[in-house]
């Protein structure tokens, strides 16, 4: 029995893919985590060959989650679905040398022929989502910017975040300032959207 990990936030779907894939003989999904904050803890309990994961989930996107994966639990393989269009996001999951990166409007058939791939260590990815990711380029912005920017996206203030990284006010007005220089942007809400919609942060 392949072992599965379903993680996708909106109810309906999760339930459709669920009742889908438990109609085949070799494949058990063993957790159904609603958001990203979630998988890690249900990967370590229940131990999936396969994490299916939507890009974007509440809490900490697909991506952020499937990182921490593969450091906490990296037997597990990871298959991203995804009906986003933003070029960065999708470069972002691209980058993480994941086994699968598939639209969600798959077939069901074709998602259990997938997993059963993944599962046996090959890599299924579309040609379509490969090709987006590559020429949508990495993001401008460092790896600390980014974190900044998505704090300050969520509205917390510069004091706030250099509280919770452990910076000082100072060195995180830098790195707002070098985001918005970096992205070409009138001011810190620019920056935000433009790295939004881009799929940066």
């Amino acid at each position: 029995m392949i072992r599965v990990l379903i993680a996708e936030d909106m109810h309906i779907l999760r339930e459709a893919l669920v009742q889908l894939l438990s109609l085949e003989d070799d494949i058990e999904i063993v957790a159904q985590p609603a958001a990203g904050t979630e998988i890690v803890d249900a990967a370590v309990k229940h131990r999936p060959d396969v994490a299916v994961i939507d890009i974007d989930l509440p809490g900490m996107d697909g991506v952020t989650a499937a990182a921490e994966l593969q450091t906490r639990f990296p037997a597990c393989e990871i298959l991203f679905l995804t009906a986003l269009t933003r070029p960065g996001q999708l470069r972002r999951a691209f980058d993480r040398h994941v086994a699968g990166l598939l639209p969600k409007d798959i077939a069901p058939a074709e998602l259990a022929a997938a997993i059963r791939t993944v599962a046996a260590g090959g890599r299924v990815i579309s040609p379509a989502l490969a090709v987006a990711a590559l020429e949508a380029g990495p993001s401008p912005l460092t790896q600390r910017e980014t974190e900044v920017l998505r704090l300050s996206a969520t509205g917390a203030q510069p004091v706030e975040i250099a509280e919770r990284l452990f910076l000082t006010y100072g060195t995180v007005r830098n790195y707002l300032t070098s985001a918005v220089v970096k992205l070409d942007a009138r001011n810190r809400v620019d920056a935000i959207r433009i790295a939004t919609e881009s799929g940066w942060i």
